[in-house]
């Protein structure tokens, strides 16, 4: 019970400097952003696209590692 309360209210006091400031708090562009890449690299782990290039040397040798390493 004292956890919950204690979440709330460091939720209420983001909510609160959220408005104080004119930001949006809650908006996650960040996952958004991860979401899009993630759906991006999906299919080049799993071996369903022939263009296993994900635009930069450090993603394209972690995608073939896990290829090889996972037999697709």
């Amino acid at each position: 019970h004292t956890l919950g309360a204690l979440i709330a209210l460091y939720e209420h006091r983001t909510f609160v400097q959220s408005v104080i400031w004119d930001i949006d708090c809650f908006d996650q562009w960040g996952v958004e952003l991860g979401k899009q890449i993630g759906n991006e690299i999906l299919p080049k782990l799993l071996g369903e696209s022939e263009d296993g290039s994900a635009g930069d040397s450090a993603t394209d040798n972690l995608i073939r590692l896990f290829r090889d390493r996972s037999g697709t």
